[in-house]
Parts: C-alpha cells; structure tokens; sequence
C-alpha cells in the first residue's frame, strides 16, 4: 500500500495501542449479527399509510414486544404497548386523559419500565455506540444508566427507582416516553430501500421525501414516476408535461402549485382560452375529496391543455432519435383531422372526446407560441423551485437504476428480455448494450441531464423521457405507453400495454439464475426484488416467485390499485435469520389505529429462513470493515512493528 496514505492514517492512530483497539473494535462489529432491512415499493405520495409501516417497521415492533412479554401482557395490552410505540405523542394526550394523577404516576412507572426492556431487547445486536446516537440526545445518560444497568448485590435498586420517581416528578416522562419510542422505531430497522416510484398518483409526495431525507439509513432504486420528476427538474419539457398532467389527472395539482411553488397561471389561462368541458379528463376524485364544480373545470381545461403540449413534444423526440424505434408512436401525424379516426395496428378507430383546437393538421407537433411561451414559464419556475430542488438532489444522490445489496438485486421495474429469456438489445449511438450494460448506460444519460439541467431538450433528457416511455427501458417494460388511446379511443382494446416476457419469464427460477449471473450475484443466496407491477392477490396470484428466488413487492400503496389488487401493499423484512414478506390491509387512519388498537398487517409469509445467523461479516457494510481491518493492520505492521 502507498506509504503516504499510511502515514497519514498514522496522524489518526497515532500509537500502537489506538489501532490496535480500531482492530478488535471492527473485528467484533462484523460478528455481530446483520441488522434488519427493510423494503417497501410504489409509495406513490400515500404518506400515512407509509408513515404507519415505517413506525411499525412492518409488524417488527410488535413482534418483539409480543417475544419479550410473552405471558405477562394481554392481547390487547400488546395493542396499547405498540401503539404507544407507534405514536407516543397522540397516545400520551389520550392517557392523560383517561387517568387520574395518581394512576398517571403508577402508569409511567411501569411504561418507562417496558419501554426500557423494549429499547433493550431491540438494541441487543448493535454496539453501545451505535445505541448512543438512536437515543434521544437530551436523555442519553439517564436512558444508558437503566439500559445497562446492574442489580445483582440490590446496591442500586433504591438509585435506579429515584432516577425514574425523579423523572415523573420533574414533568419529563412524557418525553423521556416519546423519546424512547422513537429510539425503538429506529432500531427494530437498520435499513430501508425504496424500491421505486414515491410520486405520482397519491397526494402527498414531499411529505415522503422530507421523511427519507431525515432517516437514519436509506437507500433508492428510481421507479419510472421518480425518473418522470427527475427529467422534468433537470430540464425536459416533455416529462415536465408529464409530471402536470398525472397531478392534474389525479385532483393533485396542489403538489405542483402549493407544495413546489410552481405558477400554474399562464398554463390555466391557456387552457381556459381553448378547452372547454371533457369527460376523458375530467379528475379522479375520491369520495373523502371535496372540490366545487368550477375547480373541476379548471383542473379538467388544464388537464386537456398539458396533454395536448405533452403529445406534440413527443413527436420531435421520436423523429431525431431513431435508436428509440418509436415511429408507430407518431400518432399526430397519423390522424385524420377531417373523419376524426386514427388507424391502430391497422385497424380504423373513431375518435373521441377530442380537444385539437390548438392543433394544426399540416404540422401538428407545433407549439403555438402561447403553449410555447406556458412551457418556458413552467420549467424556469420548476427549476428555481427550492423545496424540488432540495427533494431532487436528494433523490439523485440516494438514488440508482439498480441497487446490488448483501447479495440482492433490487430494481424497480424489470431487465428487458426477449422471449427466449436472451437479454434485450438496444443500440444507442452506434453502440449495442444489453442486460447490466443497458441500465448503466440509461443511468449514465440521467446523471448527465441532472449535471446540467441547463441543456434542455438534448440527447439526454431525451433519454430520461425514454426512461419513462420506451420499450427497452427497464422502468416502464412495455411495448407502448397507450396514453393517447386512453383518452381519445372507447375500444378498451388498444388501451393494452404489452408487458415485456421479463414479467412472464421471472416466475422461473432458472430466469433469475441467468439475471443473478448477469450481475455477478450468487443465484444460491440472492433474490430479486421487484416493484412497480401490483401482484393481484385478489385473483391469486402469489408475489413470491421461481421458488423464492424473485419477491414482488407492490401490492398497492396506492388508493387507485387496491381494487384490482385486493390488499394496500407487501414490505419485505430481512433480518440476520432470513426474510419475510408482510401483506397490509388497506390504512384507514392514525386516529382508527390509536383509538381501536387497529393495525393493518395481515400475513406473514416466510420466504426463506436460514440455517445459520448472517453476521455483519457477510454484508457490504462488512465488507467494507474487512477493508478496514486490513488497512489497519498493514498500518501495524508498516509503522510500529519495524520501529
């Protein structure tokens, strides 16, 4: 190793006996068992139902206070215990209420008590240290002095009841009991992979963003939805145009306008100069939604005039990027203004519903230079957004195609294949890429359209809309996006988005050996994780594919897909004994959870248990403690033990 990067290691160990102790210190870390990942997919802006798996940490904390009171609470104990974790502050205010001052003093007595046997029980396989920075900053030497403390000889009994009695009567239970809740949140999960899509769809987005961004440990694998926000911040009109008209489609705008502060004005002024009422964009909007007629209009003009700019900035794209193969997309060019019919796959179709007016036959990709004039405002505004700004940079520098972690393949969407289980091909600027290849070439066009979101509408950019969009691309895994159709064609039969046999072929187990050989994985210790196709429990269909080797994991966060799935999502657990996919019933609300002891698990659904612990060693993270425990003892040997 080069001696000038010992020596200056030495300037931090500046004596035998400091990386002598590193040593042992790191050794002993990669014995301890793995801490607990945790995985959860297709979010799409559903904040508290997310809010509720993560305090929850999918079931874990309820199961270790049913192991660790086992005999000595109820049922229903269990439920008041584990909603207290779950929400402390609303709890205490509903404690508070119900008990008298006596009863409250003999309630923190013993809550303190089981939550300190619980912090205990939850840290067991993490060093002091890393307990030390999950507790609350405020109380950390109380908290350590009754986590560790010891009785055998009764010196300490009347010490450890005075520091608890002291406590109450000083008025800090109640956060002593909210902040040792939140410790125990933070260490029944090590981990946490966002295995694609937080936007899109659901209302509150930024409020999951703003989650991630103060979570002690995540990671993120782009779903095509966070792609499509991505492009638009970093400076394509065409998924700008996008992001608009999903918000717009699903009662979302506020998302754009209030939380982002993106001036919807000109856009609005636009579409109430050209569109008029239309039932095909007319918003989604669910019963507990409350919106006056007028605000419908607007947001159904809106609607209309977004995707009108959307499908014209389409067609440039498909004309000057022949490597995209998408000229049967050029649907503009391809209607019959006069009859108003569009021929799909040569069959003759009557449109429907249509809103061409600012549309010109002869040339119909071209802006007006109003619309021209809307989508200049919308992206100078989109880009000097400083809460999108923060929530983008965020989600770029946590966020990867693909993630490789502890033996795993975790990838939103899909690897293109043909139907002979081949890797798809795609040649991009003369080049052929498939498999691994073709995602890293995807990520390395997104990651230069982020570096320099100036160049608008370049190859890049063009690229990230491919993302979203194109046959090959690993995030959408369709042949076409039927959008178009959807609005403008009854016949339901052209609406169909061919999947790619990627989601045939993975329920094989000898498809994922060739994916895990693909990107260098062990197939007898890896699984696949997937999102973005909801598994259609209500119809039968199993997530847990080619026997065990591939885990799906939307089940429906979403509000708009828990009809056709049947359940309100999957989250997966992996801890140092194996995994475990939990199923979750539809979240009603905090206040039904707090109230009725509800919580919404359903099923546990073992997907491997191993026969042996996994130790830290076995992780990337130790891995990496490996790397360092060498270097600190080359260090050992360069500068003490030839002195």
């Amino acid at each position: 190793m080069d001696t000038k990067y010992l020596d200056l290691l030495a300037e931090k160990y500046d004596c035998e006996e400091k990386v002598a102790t590193e040593i042992i210190n790191l050794e002993a870390i990669v014995n301890l068992p793995k801490g607990t990942e945790h995985f959860v997919s297709d979010l799409h802006g559903e904040y508290y139902a997310f809010q509720h798996v993560l305090r929850n940490g999918s079931g874990n904390v309820k199961e270790k206070i049913k192991d660790l009171f086992k005999g000595e609470l109820s049922p229903r104990d269990v439920n008041e215990f584990a909603t207290l974790v779950y929400y402390p502050e609303e709890k205490l205010q509903l404690v508070k209420k119900s008990l008298d001052q006596k009863e409250l003093s003999g309630w923190y007595v013993s809550t303190i008590g089981r939550l300190i046997k619980l912090t205990a029980f939850s840290s067991s396989k993490y060093t002091r240290s890393k307990v030390r920075k999950a507790l609350p900053e405020q109380f950390v030497y109380i908290i350590e002095e009754l986590l560790y403390k010891t009785d055998e000889f009764t010196n300490k009994k009347e010490y450890y009841s005075k520091i608890i009695n002291r406590i109450i009567a000083l008025g800090q239970a109640s956060k002593l009991i909210t902040g040792l809740a939140y410790t125990i949140q933070r260490l029944v999960v090590d981990h946490l992979h966002v295995v694609g899509d937080i936007y899109d769809r659901g209302p509150h987005p930024e409020r999951i963003m703003d989650t991630l961004m103060s979570y002690h440990s995540v990671d993120i694998q782009w779903g095509n939805h966070d792609v499509l926000w991505i492009g638009a911040y970093a400076g394509s009109k065409v998924c700008l145009a996008n992001i608009i008209r999903i918000c717009a489609r699903y009662n979302n705008l506020d998302i754009i306008e209030d939380v982002y502060g993106i001036n919807l004005i000109p856009l609005l002024n636009l579409a109430d100069k050209y569109y008029d009422d239309n039932p095909a964009f007319r918003p989604k909007i669910s019963a507990e939604e409350h919106s006056s007629e007028n605000e419908r209009l607007q947001i159904t003009k809106i609607h209309q005039a977004i995707s009108m700019i959307q499908f014209k900035l389409e067609v440039p794209i498909i004309k000057r990027c022949p490597d995209f193969h998408m000229e049967h997309r050029l649907l503009l060019d391809q209607i019959n203004y006069e009859r108003l019919t569009l021929s799909v796959d040569g069959k003759t179709y009557r449109l429907r519903n249509t809103c061409f007016a600012t549309i010109n036959p002869d040339r119909p990709e071209e802006l007006l230079a109003e619309e021209a004039q809307v989508m200049e405002k919308l992206m100078f505004s989109i880009q000097h957004s400083e809460k999108l700004a923060r929530h983008m940079n965020y989600l770029i520098g946590k966020g990867s195609l693909y993630l490789k972690y502890n033996g795993n393949l975790l990838i939103h969407g899909c690897i293109p294949l043909n139907e002979d289980g081949s890797m798809k091909h795609m040649m991009i600027k003369g080049i052929d890429y498939s498999g691994k290849r073709l995602l890293d070439v995807f990520e390395k066009y997104l990651r230069s359209c982020c570096a320099h979101p100036q160049q608008t509408d370049d190859f890049a950019t063009d690229m990230v809309w491919y993302l979203w969009t194109g046959e090959n691309s690993s995030l959408f895994g369709k042949k076409d996006m039927t959008t178009f159709e959807r609005y403008f064609i009854a016949e339901k039969e052209t609406h169909v988005e061919r999947k790619n046999p990627y989601y045939k072929l993975r329920e094989q187990e000898s498809t994922c050996c060739r994916l895990f050989k693909e990107f260098d994985l062990d197939p007898a210790d890896g699984h696949i994780i997937n999102g973005h196709t909801p598994v259609e429990e209500v119809n039968g269909e199993n997530p847990i594919k080619a026997n065990g080797k591939m885990i799906v994991i939307d089940g429906g966060f979403s509000k708009a897909y828990q009809s056709k799935t049947g359940i309100a999502g999957y989250t997966l657990l992996y801890n140092s004994y194996g995994m475990q996919l939990v199923a979750h019933q539809r979240f009603t609300s905090k206040e039904d959870v707090l109230l009725n002891g509800t919580d919404v698990l359903s099923v546990r659904r073992l997907v491997d248990r191993k026969l042996r612990r996994k130790k830290v060693r076995e992780t990337n993270i130790g891995e990496n403690i490996l790397e360092q425990i060498a270097v600190l003892h080359e260090l050992l040997q360069y500068r003490y033990k030839n002195s």
